[in-house]
């Protein structure tokens, strides 16, 4: 980042590689319909690129990006918030959940299916400060001091937050798909 403050432009590229797949994925888990990820993965690039000037050094580049994404994140959902107070939900809102799976599709997609149901459903219903630590840390690929620096709280208490979210997903996984689910992050150290 510090390289493309100076004014190398492969060096954003490089970190736009290096970056735009976890970063995806951590707004797709964060936002939905699809669509709302994608304006918002927009918005976090857009708001790199704005801060390319006043760039330092405080932390590693993947927490300053991470941190945007958060806050990018808290402002989709204030920002729809306020048009749903000022509108009725329309059927193009809820086009995920009324569209019709084919008949003809293979078992194993429709397995895979439930299963990703089934993991959307449990992220769902987590508090959002537990789903917000499990999705930095496994989508982010983000160390506990690193989540902590994101999310503004102490490392101990996103260590607590990712137990808690990992213990919750367990029970609603093997509850949804009557199966043992061993979730287990490795890289839970302080």
């Amino acid at each position: 980042m510090e390289r493309y403050r100076d004014g190398d432009a492969v060096a954003f590229e490089r970190l736009y590689a290096r970056h735009k797949g976890p970063l995806y994925r951590y707004l797709l888990r964060q936002c939905h319909p699809r669509e709302a990820a994608a304006d918002v993965f927009q918005e976090v690039w857009s708001r790199v690129i704005a801060s390319r000037d006043r760039y330092e050094v405080r932390a590693a580049f993947k927490t300053f990006l991470y941190r945007i994404a958060h806050h990018c994140v808290a402002d989709h959902y204030r920002l729809r918030d306020r048009k749903r107070e000022n509108r009725m939900d329309s059927v193009d809102d809820h086009e995920e959940a009324l569209a019709v799976q084919g008949y003809e599709q293979p078992e194993a997609r429709v397995s895979q299916a439930q299963l990703d149901d089934a993991v959307r459903l449990a992220l769902s219903e987590l508090p959002e400060e537990q789903r917000n630590a499990f999705l930095l840390f496994e989508e982010g690929g983000l160390g506990l001091k690193e989540i902590a620096e994101v999310t503004g709280v102490p490392a101990e208490t996103v260590k607590s937050r990712l137990r808690f979210a990992l213990a919750k997903l367990r029970r609603a996984l093997a509850d949804d798909l009557g199966m043992r689910v061993t979730l287990q992050p490795a890289r839970m150290e302080t």
